[in-house]
């Protein structure tokens, strides 16, 4: 058992400036006490003077199969085997090293992530929720990960074997992306009849699902369709963005979960796609974070994720750069950790087991200097990070 004192919790809801002393039996969380609560004998006590304890970070948008460089999702049907376990590995690695003890993988090449995590559950690396490819049409958005199928019956089959073969959700690709030549993330690739019946098969073997949708009419199919989440939810047309207000209205009373997908690494030049779309729809960076600000004061229900792995500026390890973007864009930083921690859990099916620091939790914990509730910059200033009980 160890216990750990610090100045200050954030517990994945609330801030508290008392300070507390958590103690850790084994991969678990005992107990939360007071300041200056005699520790159990036997139970070495770590201080932090100064520092924040938090949840550790949970990214609901990854793809670990991606390296993180140059044309990342185009180059991934290159790899071997041996070199994308190293590929998952290190990209976990880079997450952990900021604070990440829990990632949720939305599309992955050809079951790899899925099986990578049945061999290696034992791993000091953090937890994997995972999707396996995404369903999505023949040369469709991420095609080349394996997920591409065409008419009822192979959606059908589609969500059957995800459900056999041990992923926890479903992810559908609802309109084209920025990152596939030949797709347009303004258009949808399935009709709202289409993701219905994903939805339906999905539910009935206790799967959610989550959609990835850029295109108002997307986002429109994925809401008739029942889905449990949105993807990106950036409100695209043809002409631009528009914002529709019934849209909105419609995800606040569905409790629809949206991860915008937020963050890019700083100084980062965008690739020449991600350029085009910024000026197809006359926006930026700032302005993205603005709209998901709104979304979150409509009452919109966000998580954060940061797309990590699929180009240089959506490097893994982002994930604090995301819950910066979404204080920028007008959101509080409480509301923003709580993105990131307690809701994100929830997102991945864990709200029982982590992003909240109270007794019966699994101790991931992280640790940062000051007050990252006044700073959230305070993020980048990790003193340490448990994963699973263990300092790492």
């Amino acid at each position: 058992m160890i216990a750990i004192e610090v100045s200050a919790v954030f517990d994945g809801e609330r801030y508290s400036a008392e300070g507390a002393v958590v103690i850790v039996d084994g991969t678990q969380i005992l107990s939360v006490d007071p300041l200056g609560t005699a520790v159990p004998a036997g139970c070495d006590l770590v201080r932090y003077e100064g520092a924040t304890l938090l949840p550790g970070l949970i990214d609901a948008h990854v793809h670990l199969c991606c390296d993180g460089g140059p044309g990342a999702l185009e180059r991934i049907p290159d790899f071997s085997d041996d070199e994308l376990t190293g590929v998952i590995e290190d990209s976990l690695r880079a997450h952990l090293a900021t604070g990440v003890t829990t990632v949720r993988d939305l599309g992955d090449r050809e079951w790899a992530v899925v099986e990578w995590r049945s061999r290696h559950r034992d791993r000091m690396l953090p937890t994997v929720v995972a999707s396996g490819p995404p369903i999505t049409v023949p040369h469709g958005h991420c095609s080349n990960m394996g997920g591409a199928v065409e008419g009822v019956d192979e959606l059908r089959r589609a969500v059957a074997e995800r459900a056999e073969r041990g992923a926890d959700l479903v992810k559908i690709m609802a309109s084209g992306g920025v990152n596939t030549p030949g797709t347009d993330p303004a258009a949808v690739q399935f009709s709202a009849e289409e993701l219905q019946v994903v939805v339906e098969e999905s539910h009935n073997r206790g799967l959610p699902v989550t959609a990835h949708a850029h295109s108002v009419q997307a986002i429109k199919n994925a809401l008739v369709a029942g889905v449990d989440g949105i993807e990106h939810c950036s409100f695209i047309t043809a002409n631009g963005l528009d914002v529709v207000d019934s849209v909105v209205a419609d995800l606040v009373a569905s409790r629809t979960t949206v991860c915008p997908t937020l963050g890019v690494e700083p100084g980062a030049t965008p690739p020449p796609a991600v350029l085009e779309i910024m000026r197809r729809t006359g926006t930026d960076y700032e302005a993205r974070a603005r709209m998901t600000g709104a979304l979150h004061a409509a009452g919109v229900r966000l998580v954060t994720g940061s797309d990590g792995g699929i180009n240089p500026g959506k490097s893994h390890g982002i994930l604090p750069e995301a819950v910066i973007g979404l204080v920028l864009g007008g959101v509080s930083p409480i509301d923003a950790l709580a993105t990131a921690t307690s809701l994100a859990a929830a997102a991945c099916g864990l709200a029982d087991q982590t992003g909240r620091i109270a007794a019966g939790y699994t101790a991931d914990l992280l640790v940062v200097t000051g007050n990252p509730t006044t700073d959230i910059t305070g993020l980048h200033n990790i003193q340490a990070t448990y994963l699973r009980g263990d300092r790492v």
